[in-house]
């Protein structure tokens, strides 16, 4: 019952009490249901379910079972690595499941599993409250928040799984559990940065932080410049209040107002800075960097959701995305960094970025399982062209910018900024003792590893 066509024959005992939609290869909206962020991933799946509530993820899960399929599980955002979708398997779809509720006078959210992080931001607006979640508004909770979840409020506030209450699962055996600090407390330690491994994430509960006032500020320099402002944005950002945060990139300067127009089409260097508070604080706060002499740029007051739309990755786009991880950022790794640039796919949307890390987030006492949080820095090589015969140019720079700065690197990996880069990179990610320590969880959860497409752990105490 492995192949396409038998398993779609066997679907239609699923339709049989599914609330949502079940599609196959023969039905009209089988290409747009299987289409994926990264346009590099095509592939055929035999059954998409996507689900409207948590019985249809059991329900979804217990007929993959029986039918012999692998299972892919899809979120509400971009799983740049493609593995929401796999060639003759169950995909379970969570996109229809999206709702947001906060509850202002508790200062927490509900969310479910499908839901993108504009679904939150946008239910926190009205209660001047937010928590930490993507640089773009079109991230999925739940995936971003199983890895660990790193953005532009961490600073302030910690990842996004140091700010989780609870999670709703279903487990590989289609059972319904709540992991929180009081029910399943091993099971809820290793949700915090273990992935989607140990089941089907369908809702959330987070705690939320008032947000009155946010500033954002986007300066921009010459390519050429971008060695010397590096340095300066570093040796700011290792005393900057946990108030600020952003971060620094090179890409194809756009035709916005606060770019001047001979910079657009050009080979650019942007800081990003966030702070959480007004205009005037801001202003004294990052005036540091204001005084850097930069070509153009925009200081503004704005919502926390209407940040997050500011540089949604566009879809559409072939992606190659990966990270490393910095001990220390000394000027020899700021000269890599920067000439690593030049080999980026441009004119496009990809971006070159070197993100700070610490304050609140480095300084949480839990021991879970992303110790990235702890470097000082990450370069981030973000590749997005339209053009197949780029691939191999896209990917070679992001793996020639990791090389170009190894000699700095702190080991582990934050999973959501890497594609498939093997299970030696997964294991180094967690390091080893956090590795075995979810591989026990994983073996307690789902032995047979039903949810292996993924930065997979395998069960047991398997290392990679």
């Amino acid at each position: 019952m492995g192949t396409a066509h038998t398993a779609g024959t066997a679907a239609a005992a699923l339709r049989s009490g599914f609330a949502g939609r079940v599609i196959t290869p023969d039905g009209p909206a089988y290409d747009e249901a299987r289409e994926v962020f990264n346009a590099m991933i095509d592939r055929r799946p035999a059954v998409i379910a996507q689900c409207e509530t948590p019985g249809d993820v059991s329900r979804a899960v217990r007929f993959g079972r029986r039918a012999g399929l692998r299972i892919a599980v899809r979120g509400g955002g971009h799983g740049v690595a493609g593995t929401a979708v796999a060639d003759d398997a169950l995909v379970v779809d969570l996109r229809r499941m999206n709702a947001a509720v906060v509850d202002p006078a508790a200062r927490t959210a509900r969310v479910a599993g499908g839901a993108t992080m504009s679904d939150l931001d946008r239910a926190g607006e009205p209660h001047g409250l937010a928590t930490t979640g993507g640089r773009v508004s079109t991230t999925g909770v739940g995936g971003f928040t199983l890895g660990g979840g790193t953005g532009w409020l961490d600073r302030k506030y910690g990842l996004a799984c140091d700010n989780l209450l609870s999670v709703d699962l279903v487990t590989a055996d289609g059972s319904a559990v709540r992991a929180s600090e009081e029910e399943n407390p091993e099971l809820f330690w290793a949700l915090h940065g273990g992935g989607g491994n140990f089941g089907v994430a369908t809702s959330f509960e987070f705690r939320l932080h008032p947000l009155p006032a946010l500033t954002v500020v986007m300066l921009l320099w010459d390519f050429e410049d971008g060695p010397r402002v590096l340095r300066a944005y570093r040796d700011y950002m290792q005393d900057a209040p946990d108030d600020v945060g952003g971060g620094l990139l090179f890409l194809t300067a756009p035709p916005e107002e606060f770019v001047p127009e001979p910079l657009v089409g050009r080979l650019a260097c942007l800081v990003v800075a966030t702070y959480t508070g007004p205009e005037e604080q801001a202003r004294t706060a990052l005036a540091p960097l204001l005084g850097l002499g930069h070509l153009g740029g925009m200081v503004t007051e704005l919502p926390y959701a209407d940040l997050q739309c500011m540089l949604d990755d566009p879809p559409g786009y072939r992606n190659y995305w990966s990270a490393e991880y910095l001990s220390a950022l000394p000027d020899e790794a700021v000269d890599a960094f920067c000439a690593s640039a030049t080999d980026m796919v441009v004119p496009s949307p990809s971006q070159h970025v070197m993100f700070p890390q610490g304050g609140a987030a480095a300084r949480v006492g839990r021991d879970f399982p992303v110790p990235w949080r702890r470097a000082p820095w990450v370069a981030h090589p973000l590749g997005l062209w339209t053009d197949p015969a780029d691939d191999e140019r896209g990917r070679q720079w992001a793996r020639r910018t990791r090389a170009d700065v190894r000699e700095w690197s702190a080991g582990a990996v934050y999973l959501n900024f890497i594609g498939d880069e093997g299970a030696q990179r997964v294991a180094a990610g967690f390091g080893p003792e956090h590795h075995r320590r979810l591989a026990a969880v994983k073996a307690a959860y789902d032995p047979d590893n039903v949810f292996r497409l993924n930065h997979n752990i395998e069960p047991g105490g398997a290392t990679a």
